[in-house]
């Protein structure tokens, strides 16, 4: 089945999110970061991680699915999701091919 590319960005519930973080939170992320791995071990995940820009600290992650219904999962499945929210964009081609 051919794969459909998106790119997530993990909008943080606030500017400063990544510098003020709580221990509840951070607990959260450092699952977050587990689910991602868990993903890209399985071949879902093309890469993943956060953006240093200088405004804000905020993840960016391409991933391959089968349909938006997958994507959906993978979004509301993540324990960052809980404390943050996702914006999506389909990419039109991804080059090399991930197999």
């Amino acid at each position: 089945m051919k794969k459909s590319y998106y790119v997530l960005y993990l909008v943080p519930r606030r500017p400063d999110f990544a510098q003020t973080m709580t221990d509840e939170e951070r607990g959260i992320m450092m699952q977050h970061i587990g689910y991602w791995t868990n993903l890209m071990n399985q071949g879902m995940v093309v890469v993943f991680g956060p953006v240093m820009d200088p405004h804000e600290t905020y993840g960016i992650g391409i991933i391959a699915v089968d349909n938006e219904e997958q994507l959906q999962e993978f979004m509301k499945n993540d324990p960052a999701a809980s404390i943050n929210k996702y914006e999506f964009f389909p990419m039109r081609a991804v080059l090399p091919a991930v197999k």
